[in-house]
């Protein structure tokens, strides 16, 4: 294939008019780019692209699908790319810039004037360019009509839309949008050549033919999408680019500067371990001194080594059973089997997805096979900006140990140490439709979910699963509504071939079967196995065309007895029972549903043991505020060797109220656990925080009345039949769930007294599964008795859950269809712009809209500053309102975010605080010098932390975060 981008090549042998097509024009400048120009230069970035940056996952994908493979498939990207704009030599497109359009007219491509034009909006012209192509195809190589949109979509699609059925109807009906009237030979001839001449340079006119009875699979079609897309971002900016007239307008030094300048990093080629799980855990993590390989670490490495080529594995395990090194180890097997170029980890929340990035990094460190420059790093959430992690990665990079700095000798595996310059966040692949092309990625789920959410450039997002390996931990934390779009995702990365690795430490049978189904797109043989097991530990994997196979790796051998009592929900009978378990000194964790309940708690506890015995966490604390508390519980309860390095110090009487935040990806351990009835899974997760580390042979070093596993129960009313419970935790969770909790439960929560502990003891692990399984089943597990009040909750979940199901239909992207189907309507009636914010994630979360504002405080004579109490001297910096804040204030302020409660997600309650909020908008940060705070709102508090609001008062303080109440 000659060298795409020559311009001697593409423009020696066009006519003038065909020269004369333009494609971009800058206004500023009147500088401006012919259309052949801008297809030789995105030609040519698609040319590297596919050399020098696709995962090989990806190219091979697409190769599989072309007779001739990957030669076939590199020619194929190139062609689309250098003819994505042929849209751009219509009338319709070319009148809008009339001295360009008058140099074409003297060319004899004679076109109407812009406002003589109305029906123009029906040819954008990315479907002009599918129509120009579908006719140059069937006219010029004898194409089947219907043959060419599998190819020419591409070209339809390239701004993030594919074009309908209903769309190219309508434009078929307007031709004279496409070539003018009395001039259709003059314009079909320049589009001829410049179609001619991309063929004849890209090599592919002696492929056309061939390629005839392609039927390339919608998969393929998408990837191809969405390098072009990628191809045309970066040949449109005229920093790489420069318009006419302009430097670098010859070839090879306008391809090769442009290239340097992007500097954009390669891909990961994962090199696969060798030697024994133990060797390979030792070398890429910090195991504990003494520790060794679990036996679930071990049998996931053995499992990935067993299977023939990309699938699923699902890693259920105890929580603190190490499953996200695991998960880690097992995708570098992947990688390097696959040819995936990168990772990402998705996790419930933006909190545990900071709290992975680090330890994410240090994998990275000494991940062998990295790329010699640098590796792209990626942190997928709308607050990543404010993580000082990845912004150490923007400011050049996180500097690696070189081979040197390594001691080889202690490798036991054979690999050979390798490590690239640096981590990056690299300058273009930042924001929210490009970010997630780095090479790797920690981010909440959402970022997954939206691969299944019908939305602008939904190409892009596929692009960047395809090419990776995916981990989903906390696979248990998502309910119907996320469990779609989930399974969806799921869907399209297998047909992907896309390597996926799915944690849970409470994960039911049967959502276990179908994630599996999802993945492989079958429910042969095997299915009916893993929908039933109830082994645990247990993984579970799963390849298309293959049957599914269960692996029981060994338990570790830590297990913890629970003992589990009823509670009674009064808050003087908790005080007594935590007076009487604490006497001695130990540290507790509260639990409760809801945020009121834990500040009602926190207060009537403080009133007996102090303030300075009782902390309070939950999720209405600002951004900065949240992180510090989970900063301060593993400093406090962490193990016991990070607690050290940590300069922590674990507290000798202290009481820890929380929400359910503590439940999730947090390492913290207690003595004594009380907590409020939750779904099983749920309970069992608060369990996991109980007694998690040893301290000291047979907990010797917890205070006597608390070196036995305790967890009470309450937020109940237990004198019902069947128990009910509290209102709050009912509208959380649902009244099913919870009452699907009591009965597999119940006899060890009888109210009577039970003499011996061993009647109430949950043993974890062992008793996880079958409390999990039993649950979550179909079969009747409760008392005759409460027969009637089963029913009628389990009718209300039902209604729920079909509700949820048809909801979440709306928006939904389809399976993949049949080979050669092309992606016409592709993501018809979707919801445009997928963002990566609190509306966003309600597209794939059943959430109300919600409110976040930023906090600041305004004092009596009306200076503002942000808030006091804040760290690192981002406390009580001067926040000018004549003009944008000096850079730190504006982030500290931009870090003081804060989402605001429930009763603010109601529509009326939703417009009054942001009618309200807008009249104290402050007009000089609305500019892009304060481009950390622009367009947010700000919530100003007084000088005593308050606030009114929309009816309501509000009161925030660093100690028990936002507490809302009505104002009359």
């Amino acid at each position: 294939m000659t060298l795409p981008g020559q311009p001697l090549t593409w423009a020696a042998t066009l006519s003038p008019a065909a020269r004369a097509v333009w494609a971009k024009h800058d206004f500023e400048s009147d500088g401006w780019l012919p259309l052949h120009r801008h297809m030789a230069d995105s030609a040519a970035v698609a040319d590297k692209l596919w050399d020098a940056w696709l995962p090989a996952q990806v190219r091979d994908h697409v190769s599989a699908a072309l007779p001739q493979g990957p030669d076939d498939a590199r020619l194929l990207a190139v062609w689309l790319a250098a003819t994505h704009d042929i849209g751009k030599a219509t009338p319709a497109f070319a009148c809008q810039v009339e001295h360009l359009a008058d140099d074409m007219r003297r060319q004899g491509l004679e076109m109407p004037l812009q406002k003589q034009m109305p029906d123009r909006n029906l040819a954008p012209h990315g479907l002009a360019g599918q129509l120009i192509l579908r006719d140059w195809l069937v006219d010029h190589h004898g194409w089947q009509k219907p043959a060419t949109h599998q190819l020419t979509i591409v070209a339809g699609g390239h701004h993030g839309v594919q074009p309908g059925y209903s769309a190219i109807a309508e434009l078929d009906r307007h031709p004279q949008l496409l070539r003018t009237p009395g001039h259709e030979t003059a314009w079909s001839t320049a589009q001829t050549e410049l179609l001619d001449t991309a063929a004849r340079v890209t090599g592919v006119d002696a492929r056309l033919s061939d390629w005839k009875s392609l039927k390339l699979p919608q998969t393929v079609q998408v990837l191809l999408s969405a390098l072009v897309i990628v191809a045309d971002w970066i040949a449109s900016n005229p920093d790489f680019f420069p318009y006419f007239p302009g430097e670098r307008s010859t070839d090879p030094e306008r391809t090769r500067e442009a290239w340097r300048l992007l500097d954009l990093p390669r891909q990961w080629k994962a090199e696969e371990p060798e030697g024994t799980a133990a060797e390979l855990f030792s070398e890429r993590f910090d195991l504990p001194e003494g520790a060794t390989v679990r036996p679930v670490q071990e049998q996931a490495v053995e499992a990935a080594r067993q299977m023939s080529g990309p699938g699923l594995m699902i890693v259920e395990a105890p929580m603190g059973e190490g499953k996200t090194e695991a998960a880690l180890a097992v995708a570098e097997i992947f990688a390097a089997r696959s040819g995936a170029g990168g990772c990402f980890v998705a996790l419930p929340t933006m909190a545990t997805s900071n709290a992975m990035f680090e330890r994410y990094l240090t994998w990275l460190e000494r991940l062998p096979g990295m790329p010699d420059e640098a590796a792209s790093v990626f942190l997928a959430h709308s607050k990543a900006h404010l993580n000082e992690e990845f912004t150490q990665l923007m400011g050049g990079g996180r500097r690696l140990a070189s081979d040197t700095d390594r001691d080889a000798g202690e490798s036991g595996s054979g690999n050979k140490p390798h490590a690239p310059a640096a981590l990056t966040a690299h300058r273009w692949l930042r924001g929210r439709k490009k970010g997630m092309l780095s090479s790797f990625a920690v981010g909440t789920v959402d970022q997954l979910l939206f691969t299944g959410l019908k939305s602008k450039h939904l190409a892009l997002r596929h692009l960047a699963m395809a090419g990776k390996v995916v981990v989903i931990d906390e696979a248990h934390a998502y309910d119907t509504y996320m469990n779609a779009y989930l399974d969806r995702a799921l869907s399209w990365l297998g047909r992907y071939g896309v390597p996926v690795v799915v944690l849970s430490a409470t994960l039911p049978a049967r959502r276990r079967r179908e994630l599996a189904e999802a993945y492989t797109g079958t429910s042969g043989e095997g299915y009916d196995e893993i929908g039933k097991a109830r082994a645990y530990p247990l993984i579970t994997t799963a390849e298309t065309g293959a049957v599914p196979r269960l692996h029981t790796p060994a338990a570790s051998g830590r297990a913890t007895d629970v003992v589990v009592e009823p509670l009674a929900d009064d808050l003087d009978v908790l005080t007594t029972r935590l007076e009487e378990a604490l006497s001695d000194g130990g540290c507790a964790l509260v639990v409760r549903n809801t945020v009121a309940r834990v500040h009602e708690a926190a207060a009537h506890l403080r009133a007996h043991f102090g303030d300075d015995t009782v902390t309070v966490t939950h999720s209405r604390f600002l951004a900065l505020d949240r992180a510090a508390n989970d900063d301060a519980l593993v400093a406090d309860y962490g193990p016991p060797a990070k607690v050290a390095d940590l300069g922590g110090k674990r507290p000798a009487r202290h009481i820890v109220v929380a929400s359910q935040v503590v439940e999730q990806s947090l390492d913290v351990d207690f003595d004594l656990l009380v907590t409020d009835l939750a779904p099983v899974d749920l309970m069992l997760q608060r369990m996991g925080r109980l007694h998690r580390h040893p301290r000291g042979p047979d907990q010797s070093d917890r205070p006597e009345r608390v070196r036995r596993a305790r967890c009470l129960v309450t937020g109940v009313d237990w004198g019902e039949a069947p128990p009910k419970a509290a209102r709050g935790s009912r509208t959380v969770y649902g009244e099913h769930a919870l009452l699907r909790a009591l009965a597999v439960l119940r006899t060890r929560l009888e109210a009577k007294p039970i003499d011996a502990d061993t009647a109430r003891t949950v043993r974890l692990p062992d008793d996880i599964s079958p409390l999990v399984q039993d649950a979550y089943g179909d079969g009747s597990i409760a008392p005759d008795t409460w027969d009637e009040v089963m029913a009628q909750a389990l009718r209300a979940h039902e209604t729920e859950q079909a509700r949820k199901g048809e909801k979440a239909q709306t928006f939904l992207l389809k399976p993949a269809a049949r080979d050669g189907r092309a992606l016409i309507g592709w993501i018809e009636a979707g919801v445009g712009d997928a963002e990566d914010t609190q509306a966003g994630k309600a597209q794939v979360r059943d959430t109300r809209d919600s409110l976040e504002v930023l906090v600041a405080r305004r004092a009596a004579d009306g200076t503002v500053t942000t808030v006091p109490w804040l760290a690192d001297g981002r406390g009580g910096l001067d926040l000018p309102t004549d003009s944008a804040p000096p850079p730190a204030a504006a982030r500290a302020l931009a870090a003081s975010a804060l989402r605001l409660p429930y009763q603010f997600t109601f529509p009326k309650e939703l417009d009054r605080a942001i009618a309200e909020l807008e009249t104290d908008l402050v007009l000089a940060w609305q500019t892009k010098d304060a481009h950390w705070i622009a367009e947010e709102l700000v919530l100003f508090l007084d000088e005593d932390d308050r606030a009114e609001l929309a009816g309501f008062r509000l009161h925030y303080t660093p100690t028990d975060g936002l507490e809302v109440h009505r104002a009359d």
